[in-house]
């Protein structure tokens, strides 16, 4: 056998074949990640560093990082709850008008963050369509409470979860789900313990994503919840507040939310999602 066959052999046994990379490809790479990461690193220069436990534990910075996190928490499990089975319909189901559908279901990602708390609040607000009747039968309304920050996050992120989804389920196809039909499994049966463990990955993946854009989110809160410590200023709308009262706040708040951000990221995001072992 001939020197290359013994090599490729060798490397077939390994399970670790590498196909280098062009060099072409590293410049345009290395210019996106310094239009990433040169910005953040701008406000790491900008920080007064001396002020900074002071401006970060300041009462109001670490009410709205409480309410941030609890929100986006809240706000995941809805897109989990409401987004999963629109993923599932999206990727599985024969029904008529799935690109209509899937066009509405990712409008948030391309619609202005502030259009869809207008949206929210003219729905939901005291005068809008479904708002009206909730305070008139329950006595309550849902705009500029927490709940509507709740709302807004859910709307802006639910399509990241949607998206993550709808792929690893085509991607995992349904020759599983065939074979354990031929088993006699129900569908439900076979959507709990056969497309829901081969999804997993999938939904961690689009959990963090839309955990992460709660946390950033601003337009929608501002336009449909408003701004008031400890009930609706999330950590981005008192960022957008100090911007004008204090450079420095503003500043340290900002690089808070980016260490928040990377950390949600790095540790929520575990290894199996990144097809690791």
């Amino acid at each position: 056998m001939n020197r290359p066959a013994v090599l490729a052999r060798r490397a077939r046994d390994r399970h670790q074949i590498s196909v280098g990379l062009p060099t072409l490809i590293w410049l345009p790479a290395a210019i996106g990640f310094a239009l990433i990461v040169l910005p953040v690193a701008g406000l790491g220069l900008k920080t007064d560093w001396p002020r900074l436990p002071e401006l970060i534990f300041s009462e109001s910075a670490l009410d709205a990082l409480r309410l941030s996190m609890i929100t986006s928490s809240i706000s995941t499990v809805l897109c989990i709850l409401f987004g999963g089975p629109i993923a599932v319909i999206l990727a599985r189901s024969r029904i008529g008008g799935l690109r209509l559908l899937r066009a509405l279901v990712l409008l948030p990602l391309v619609l202005p963050p502030v259009v869809g708390g207008l949206a929210l609040l003219f729905l939901l607000g005291r005068t809008g369509l479904v708002g009206r009747g909730i305070e008139t039968a329950f006595g309550f309304t849902i705009p500029f409470t927490t709940a509507a920050v709740v709302l807004a996050q859910t709307f802006v992120a639910m399509p990241f979860l949607v998206v993550s989804l709808e792929g690893a389920l085509r991607t995992a196809g349904q020759r599983y789900e065939a074979v354990a039909a031929t088993l006699g499994a129900s569908p439900m049966h076979a959507f709990r313990r056969v497309t829901v463990p081969l999804v997993l990955p999938g939904l961690a993946s689009g959990a963090v994503l839309a955990f992460a854009r709660c946390i950033g989110e601003f337009g929608a809160t501002i336009a449909f919840a408003g701004s008031l410590q400890g009930t609706t200023r999330t950590l981005p709308l008192l960022v957008y507040l100090e911007r004008e009262a204090d450079v420095d706040a503003a500043v340290a708040l900002s690089l808070l939310l980016v260490v928040v951000a990377v950390v949600v990221i790095a540790v929520a995001r575990p290894r199996f999602v990144e097809g690791q072992t």
